[in-house]
């Protein structure tokens, strides 16, 4: 009995051990830190690998979980930093892209942390891009353009240029090219053996540059600014950037030409002290057209132009032009007078004058005339579905008229084009 009483106590104080170990275990448990969970918002960035952003075009960050609006300001701000991201720094600036989509994607992108520091006026380490020389050059023939070629990049290409115009339109000598803070002595001397230029500035430079502080050695002569090309306009000092907006202001915005000294100075690149240089040389000469003989020019092709000349407005061309495409032509000269929106006394006079030639104008029999031209034509269109079920039993223009029971009027005017 005390050996069975033994046992009992043994196996309960095993049972309360091992609750007691439970206890512990379950409640330390709090103390544990819960495992972080990241929760994946794009299954595509799972499939990502490593890219450089200045490669990537539209449809590849819409891939990239962009929407188009972001996609297309991404695209802006690396046309405004010009052209190119330097580092992951720069980019992450870019409000289209938020710090947590950045953070995403930071480990794949092909930049360095930062971008390189640049010198105060703006421009990288120049040292570090490789130029190219291979012919001996005069540096004033060079445009902007000749100095990309050689390796420059268009910034420092363009601050060259304007260098040489302070220098009055000449770098002058080796010794003033030098000076030019764009070009870092290690290009210097891989440029200067191939410079034909004078090594030493001559004396009286200094007085010339005085004299003329800024102003290049531009000799004006009497131009037509709807004459001047790309390098026409670089010959008056202007840059080929500020060459080409002229002409697409002039080309586009105006319709191919200045017709005043005023469209010309509303062109944004053309400062108002430029504007006054160039004024006095600027002589716009009206196109000389020969003038149209509308006694000779026959009513079924004349143009809207030819019709502008004769003195009607834009509304009353357009309208007799359109009618006239509508019909094929004009069968008599009283059909123009009934065209829609014109000016009546003018076009009575225009048809006094003009002839009418009526031999191209296309006319077909009922049985035979196309179902589509039957209901695209102005006198046919309402009666064309009468007179297609009509011909298919009765193929004879004259039983066709007596069951369509028209109008005379519009029986009248439809028998124009009737063969």
């Amino acid at each position: 009995m005390m050996r069975k009483n033994y046992y009992r106590k043994l196996a309960l104080m095993v049972t309360l051990l091992t609750v007691f170990l439970a206890y512990q275990k379950y409640t330390s448990r709090e103390k544990e830190p819960f495992p972080e969970v990241t929760f994946i918002k794009d299954s595509s960035i799972r499939d990502l690998s490593d890219f450089d952003p200045n490669q990537l075009d539209k449809e590849q960050w819409l891939k990239l979980g962009f929407s188009e609006k972001q996609t297309a300001t991404i695209l802006k701000y690396k046309d405004m930093i010009g052209g190119k991201f330097t580092s992951k720094e720069q980019l992450k600036k870019c409000y289209a892209i938020s710090e947590e989509k950045f953070s995403e994607l930071a480990s794949f992108i092909l930049l360095p942390e930062v971008t390189e520091k640049k010198d105060p006026k703006g421009f990288s380490s120049y040292g570090k891009k490789e130029i190219l020389v291979s012919a001996k050059f005069n540096p004033d023939q060079f445009s902007v353009h000749d100095w990309l070629k050689m390796g420059f990049s268009e910034k420092q290409a363009e601050a060259i240029i304007k260098y040489k115009n302070y220098l009055g339109g000449s770098f002058i000598s080796k010794e003033k090219f030098k000076e030019c803070f764009i070009i870092s002595p290690e290009n210097y001397s891989k440029i200067e053996p191939y410079l034909l230029l004078p090594a030493k500035t001559p004396e009286n430079f200094r007085n010339f540059a005085k004299d003329n502080p800024v102003k290049s050695r531009i000799q004006y002569h009497i131009f037509d600014p709807n004459q001047l090309d790309l390098e026409g306009w670089k010959t008056l000092g202007f840059s080929e950037k500020q060459a080409i907006t002229i002409l697409n202001y002039r080309n586009r915005n105006l319709r191919g030409s200045f017709k005043s000294l005023d469209d010309l100075q509303k062109c944004f690149v053309i400062s108002a002290e430029k504007f006054q240089e160039m004024k006095p040389y600027i002589k716009l000469q009206e196109k000389q057209q020969e003038k149209t003989d509308f006694s000779k020019t026959d009513l079924n092709t004349i143009t809207f132009k030819q019709l502008i000349e004769f003195g009607l407005d834009e509304k009353s061309a357009g309208s007799i032009i359109g009618f006239r495409k509508k019909l094929g032509g004009f069968m008599n000269k009283q059909q123009i007078l009934s065209t829609y929106n014109i000016d009546q006394d003018l076009v009575q006079k225009l048809i006094s004058i003009a002839p009418l030639n009526t031999s191209d104008v296309p006319r077909y029999s009922l049985v035979n005339a196309p179902e589509e031209w039957l209901k695209n034509h102005p006198y046919f269109k309402y009666s064309a579905d009468k007179i297609i079920f009509y011909r298919i039993s009765n193929p004879d223009d004259k039983k066709i008229w007596k069951l369509l029971k028209l109008k005379p009027e519009y029986e009248e005017r439809m028998k124009l084009y009737v063969k």
